[in-house]
């Protein structure tokens, strides 16, 4: 007679449903993090846009 190991079922979807969040929230902290680099990155254009004409922009002509 073969003897067959038992299946934990209820311990086996617990592990599933665990790893299912903990990929949901690596996912969700990959999006926040590619958010924010793009938005320094945007704002590093920006600043090297600047310093190559520092001047422009920084002053208004308003003749009445």
């Amino acid at each position: 007679m073969e003897i067959t190991p038992m299946i934990d079922i209820p311990s086996l979807s617990m592990a599933m449903s665990q790893n299912k969040v903990m990929s949901d929230v690596s996912v969700a902290m990959l999006d926040t993090s590619l958010d924010v680099f793009k938005d320094a990155g945007e704002s590093m254009t920006k600043m090297m846009e600047q310093s190559v004409n520092p001047n422009i922009g920084g002053n208004i002509d308003i003749s009445v």
